[in-house]
């Protein structure tokens, strides 16, 4: 009872929260999915932690590492560095780029990155974002329907119908303001549950060296690499941590991160937002890495045993029932937290990229939120894949349709309309094949994704150089 108690205490803290964005509304689209950007960098980093780590961190992380054990660092380890790398190019400009085409949303600045619109690969970036959002919004509220079940022993579709009414109460009245603010109280809370639990369940193991030791003692759980790798050896190593690094740089092609970093008040301010992001990101992700090695500990194997309800198992183990709510309220808010950028993303994919005239009326756009939330309700209800394999296959599809156009507009290219919708397409079929045929035990599939988008762009050009050298000729 004190647990269930301090649950809904934490969480309606965050709703709250969301609510109060109502009195900072302008009523405009602008607003509603830009903040009118004027959010601070502290805002900003800690926003995009909540958003990017969610129920992916607490949920599929840690059943991961329950199931793998250390090689899951390597996923760690190539998310962050990709990352890190693909910002020092991306983040400032996309962020100027936003402010110099007054554009509200991730797709729309792509499309009117060169100063003409493309009109038709606007309307087909918005097909794919709102399917796979969507998609990626379902994992969400799955995730945080686990940590009820847990709870209360409620069942799986209950707890996805009360994240879906508590994100639409909050994107409603405030947009993406509510979102940031929410996401930030969100962060602390997130990081705050998963440092308390790793404290408790190393003193309970009796320290870190008898830790280490019981978890060396269990079967090849400690090994660096994986058993399974496509290749063996050194070969198959880099490999595999190569394509984690591609996962990490996809975080340039997820509309609901971005979003966050085109909301900064100052672009100049780009490298303190950047600071609060990846000193918060790494400190969150060591954690949940270590938490999901030590619940092998405190449970064992079992094959009837959900791995992705680890955590919340490990929590009612080991804490006191207030603490149990914390870390349940954690789980809970860092689902919401994703689940709400990713549903105002879709709807601004939807207002003002996929139809033909951009809608304007805030009653029309938050009609539209609570439509995409619905829809994303639905998938949630009737999905049979886990959480780890929905989020992997909304970002590798996100980032294969459009980080490499992204990409190509930073480094000065610009594709013809033709070439770009090329680029999306044969980006997000290579990595859809590539998932169907099995071969992301290989690699991840986002690597092949990003290069033959990239691949296609160099060709188009190149054919293109050509015809105009023997035009001239001619």
């Amino acid at each position: 009872m004190i647990t269930a108690w301090s649950f809904i205490a934490f969480l309606s803290v965050f709703v709250l929260i969301g609510l109060s964005s109502l009195f900072k509304n302008q009523h405009h689209s602008q607003d509603y999915y830009l903040a009118s950007s004027s959010v601070k960098p502290w805002l900003v980093g800690l926003s995009a932690v909540a958003t990017n780590n969610s129920g992916y961190m607490f949920i599929g992380v840690i059943g991961y590492t329950y199931t793998v054990g250390l090689s899951a660092f390597w996923v760690m380890f190539g998310w962050i560095s990709g990352d890190f790398i693909a910002s020092h190019f991306v983040h400032r400009k996309l962020r100027n780029m936003t402010e110099k085409r007054d554009e509200v949303s991730y797709l729309g600045v792509l499309a009117n990155w060169g100063g003409k619109p493309m009109v038709r690969y606007q309307r087909l970036a918005a097909l794919i974002c709102l399917t796979l959002l969507m998609a990626y919004a379902a994992a969400q509220l799955l995730a945080g329907s686990k940590a009820l079940h847990v709870l209360f022993d409620w069942p799986l579709w209950a707890g996805a119908v009360t994240g879906a009414i508590l994100v639409a109460l909050y994107c409603l009245a405030g947009g993406i303001r509510a979102s940031i603010w929410t996401d930030a109280a969100q962060s602390i809370v997130m990081i705050t549950a998963m440092g308390v639990l790793l404290w408790v369940a190393v003193d309970g193991l009796g320290g870190a060296s008898a830790t280490l030791q019981q978890l060396h003692d269990v079967p090849r759980f400690m090994n660096w690499f994986p058993d399974d790798l496509a290749f063996p050896g050194v070969a198959g190593a880099l490999l595999f941590a190569l394509g984690w690094l591609f996962a990490g740089m996809s975080v340039v092609g997820q509309p609901h991160v971005m979003v966050r970093f085109m909301t900064l008040s100052d672009g100049g301010d780009m490298n303190r937002a950047r600071t609060w992001y990846y000193l918060w990101f790494t400190a969150f992700y060591l954690m949940a890495t270590a938490v999901g090695l030590l619940s092998r500990l405190y449970i064992p194997e079992a094959g009837s045993f959900d791995a992705e309800l680890a955590l919340p198992t490990m929590a009612q183990q080991l804490l006191p029932p207030v603490l149990v709510g914390l870390v349940l309220a954690g789980i809970f808010a860092a689902t919401l937290s994703t689940a709400d950028s990713l549903i105002l993303s879709s709807s601004a994919a939807f207002t003002h990229d996929l139809l033909p005239h951009n809608i304007e009326k805030p009653l029309l756009i938050k009609a539209s939120t609570l439509v995409v939330t619905l829809l994303s309700l639905a998938w949630a209800l009737f999905s049979a894949q886990s959480v780890f394999a929905m989020v992997v296959m909304a970002w590798s599809g996100l980032a294969s349709a459009f980080v490499p156009m992204l990409l190509v507009l930073i480094f000065g290219g610009r594709p013809s309309q033709t070439t770009a919708i090329a680029m999306s397409c044969a980006g997000i079929l290579t990595a859809l094949l590539w998932r169907y045929f099995d071969l992301h035990n290989m690699v991840y599939e986002g690597l092949p994704g990003i290069v033959v988008g990239v691949l296609v762009y160099l060709v188009a050009n190149s054919v293109s150089g050509k015809r105009q050298s023997k035009a001239g000729v001619a």
